[in-house]
């Protein structure tokens, strides 16, 4: 398998876009990713998004989407601008309402399964993105296994290395249990830092994901103050790269 590319998540430097969105695409572009994936438009078209994204050689990885726009009447208007930009997978960072039960995940599931069937037919795939209370037991159960126990194989389990240790919970035994789910996946440390600087087991991470029919795409996110926001992201591809990715 060759390398996976990596996208930077951009709401790691969110107020830098915020304040100049074409010049901070043109930014990680020169430090080297390959990608990025969205967390908020900034009130850009599609068209002329693409075109700041064609100019700097930039991928679209994915963009971190509301529920609420893959339903509905907003779920046509999505679909469009999606496929726009060039994204194929409009990945759920987190939900609201109270989920304190085995019933209430199984209920999300179904609903992650609908919408993953509204967006195949146009190239489309949905996800959802863990923090730490998905590992936290409910009835008994992981939420984590509940959920991608009962979605279909192409609801994207975009698994945050971070989020999850955080969580209390190793990420390496559900990207062992749920082969091929993996379609990008959010490099972070814990505590946040700089690649190799916390608790990750990064062999085990890169060992599995770059097994034939998993990962797409490292997706790089990074939420910490150690440096300002561009040198950080800047740093951490720096020492990815160096140990060969």
């Amino acid at each position: 398998m060759g390398k996976i590319p990596v996208a930077l998540q951009l709401y790691s430097v969110r107020n830098e876009c915020a304040n100049d969105l074409p010049g901070t695409l043109e930014k990680v572009a020169k430090f080297g990713y390959d990608g990025v994936e969205f967390a908020g438009f900034y009130g850009y078209s599609a068209v002329d998004l693409r075109k700041i994204l064609d100019d700097n050689g930039l991928k679209v990885a994915g963009a971190h989407v509301g529920l609420e726009t893959l339903t509905g009447d907003e779920l046509a208007k999505s679909i469009e601008y999606h496929q726009t930009i060039g994204n194929r997978f409009a990945i759920v960072p987190g939900l609201s309402g109270e989920r304190s039960s085995r019933e209430a995940w199984l209920n999300t599931a179904k609903t992650f399964n609908e919408l993953a069937a509204a967006l195949r037919p146009h190239g489309l795939q949905t996800g959802y993105h863990n923090h730490g209370v998905e590992f936290s037991p409910v009835d008994g159960e992981i939420p984590w296994d509940i959920f991608f126990g009962n979605t279909d194989p192409d609801v994207v389990m975009q698994l945050d290395m971070g989020n999850a240790l955080e969580g209390g919970a190793d990420p390496i035994p559900f990207l062992e249990r749920y082969p091929g789910r993996a379609t990008t996946v959010h490099l972070k440390e814990s505590p946040d830092g700089l690649i190799g600087e916390g608790d990750v087991r990064w062999d085990d991470v890169f060992r599995l994901c770059e097994q034939p029919g998993n990962t797409e795409w490292y997706i790089v996110e990074q939420e910490g103050d150690k440096y300002p926001p561009l040198q950080y992201v800047d740093l951490w591809l720096q020492k990815f790269r160096a140990l060969g990715k």
